[in-house]
């Protein structure tokens, strides 16, 4: 029983020593991981863009301009056509 327990306390050491260096290594390279997060997210929202950060038509007309792109249903009701001013 002493070993089994014996061992279970150097593994946990070493688990403790894994998570300890780990951290140290975080917060001893923090600037550089998030300058390199950083580069990643603005390649991809440039190259979401058209690549090599042109913003001009590059989409190719893939995304709607706005609600007069968008065919009513088939089944809607016409809008009735407004009727003159009543004058009281």
């Amino acid at each position: 029983m002493q070993k089994l327990i014996n061992v279970l306390a150097i593994a946990s050491f070493a688990v403790s020593g894994a998570v300890v260096g780990s951290g140290l290594y975080v917060y001893v390279n923090r600037t550089s991981i998030i300058d390199g997060i950083k580069s990643q997210v603005m390649d991809a929202a440039l190259g979401s863009l058209g690549g090599l950060g042109s913003l001009g038509g590059s989409s190719g007309g893939a995304l709607p301009l706005g609600a007069t792109d968008i065919a009513p249903p088939a089944d809607s009701a016409a809008v009735p056509a407004p009727s003159a001013p009543v004058q009281f």
